[in-house]
């Protein structure tokens, strides 16, 4: 091959040159360079750009890429107490078989005739998951919890015509800043103080700061610190009393043990499905849901596709298919209040396995296993000379504050030297929360034996002495 034609790549389609010339051909063009002429001149890079040779073989090309992946550490290769947004719990084999499946892992997009049962598993999702928020209807999966949150909160505030959203104080600095970016041209956001001893939303505050202008107040039950929101029906009250809808984050592994938002006043609830069966991805594995009640009015103001079954002509058979479709970005565009994409519909169909191999029941077993074993963390780190544990009264679930103030040690130095024992501490809360002191978040799922929590123990003392 003459230089001048360029490199012909083994992994780009259409990279021969005769099948580039004809490609060219039929646009119009003599030189792939023309295709950027739109592009100012000062905006060009002016030479190639400083790239090793490219690899050709593909042998050669895994050996280098699992080489630099070799030297990454994982939450695998660590005993870890880490979670604050992204927890690491077990995932049964049969998630990791379905979601494999052709029929699913390639179906980007596909309408009912090439649909090979996509549309009937996306209906099983949202049909488990309502049972499970208590709530009737539940969209395909967003890209994760903070974006189901932004659209859930501008839904409310759309259905009430109002333009101000209560928020807690304590919620994940990274959701909040997303969120004051995604409402920022139709709404203004304001924090509820939290008590600082309990950690719950301080009511007195709540009802001062509702007003005639406020169409959404978001709480999370767990909270991003791990309490549990006991003030729930108050708090629906307060917000419904004033003309507000009522929006509830919650983590679905919980579920089993905690009564569903809808079931007592959530209006509209979200949450991430990543504890349902999903592998702790590098940057995924995040996908994020939003329930509603089944009023026109509200359904009219979902920004994801709906899955609904139909009876089919044959006795006994049915379809599956997007219902309300006028109401989408698809439809609407410029005109949309919301924007919705495929997104992660593959995640949806996997919390649909997780669901439906656990039932019920499972579900119930997990929630109470995971606090029997928080619990105990909490009290063995708390034995512990200097350390506070949990650090916030309030009821918890799989994630606690840990307070280190009294050991004159900081956080950073603690993990540090747990990770030198194989260890991932808690999360270090002290830069967005200064008024926590030197804390951490800890989180324990039903993977952590009671060996591995006393190991934490025993290395946490073994740190501070």
């Amino acid at each position: 091959m003459k230089r001048s034609e360029g490199l012909i790549h083994p992994y780009v389609p259409n990279a021969a040159p005769e099948p580039r010339r004809r490609l060219m051909a039929a646009i119009g063009i003599r030189d792939a360079m023309e295709l950027y002429d739109s592009i100012p001149g000062k905006l060009r890079l002016k030479g190639p750009l400083d790239l090793p040779e490219p690899i050709r073989s593909e042998q050669a090309l895994r050996r280098h890429v699992e080489g630099i992946l070799a030297r990454n550490r994982s939450c695998q290769d660590l005993l870890n107490f880490r979670g604050a947004g992204c927890w690491q719990h077990f995932v049964p084999s049969v998630c990791d078989e379905i979601n494999g499946r052709g029929e699913f892992l390639t179906a980007y997009g596909g309408w009912p005739y090439s649909d090979h049962g996509k549309y009937q598993a996306l209906f099983e999702f949202q049909s488990m998951l309502g049972e499970l928020v208590g709530l009737d209807v539940v969209g395909t999966p967003t890209y994760d919890w903070g974006a189901a949150a932004n659209s859930a909160v501008l839904m409310a505030c759309r259905l009430v015509g109002r333009r101000a959203i209560l928020v807690p104080e304590c919620m994940s600095p990274d959701r909040l800043s997303q969120m004051r970016g995604f409402t920022k041209p139709a709404a203004a956001i304001g924090l509820m103080r939290q008590d600082a001893r309990t950690g719950l939303i301080d009511l007195k505050d709540l009802r001062a700061r509702i007003s005639a202008d406020v169409g959404a107040v978001y709480i999370e039950s767990p909270g991003y610190l791990g309490t549990i929101e006991t003030q729930g029906p108050e708090i629906a009250k307060v917000a419904h009393d004033a003309g507000a809808m009522l929006v509830v984050g919650v983590d679905p592994s919980a579920l089993g043990v905690l009564a569903g938002p809808g079931e007592w006043g959530a209006d509209l609830v979200v949450g991430d499905l990543q504890p349902l069966g999903i592998h702790m991805y590098g940057g995924g594995g995040g996908a994020g849901f939003i329930a509603s009640r089944d009023k026109a009015r509200i359904v009219a103001q979902h920004p994801s596709f709906l899955v609904s079954i139909t009876p089919a002509r044959a006795k006994g058979q049915y379809g599956f298919g997007v219902s309300t479709m006028d109401r989408t970005s698809y439809e609407k565009r410029e005109k949309a209040e919301d924007y919705y994409g495929t997104t992660q519909w593959l995640w949806g169909i996997t919390a649909a396995v997780y669901l439906a191999l656990l039932g019920p029941k499972g579900m119930q077993e997990l929630g109470l296993g995971i606090m029997q074993r928080a619990q105990y963390a909490a009290k063995k780190l708390n034995a512990i000379k200097g350390v506070k544990a949990p650090a916030l009264s309030g009821p918890f679930f799989k994630e606690f504050v840990v307070n280190f103030d009294r050991t004159g040690k900081t956080v950073a130095a603690v993990n540090r030297a747990l990770r030198r024992k194989g260890i991932l501490g808690g999360k270090d809360l002290s830069r967005e929360f200064p008024r926590l002191g030197q804390s951490a978040l800890y989180c324990v799922t039903e993977i952590h034996t009671k060996g591995d929590i006393d190991t934490l123990a025993q290395a946490t003392k073994e740190v501070l002495s």
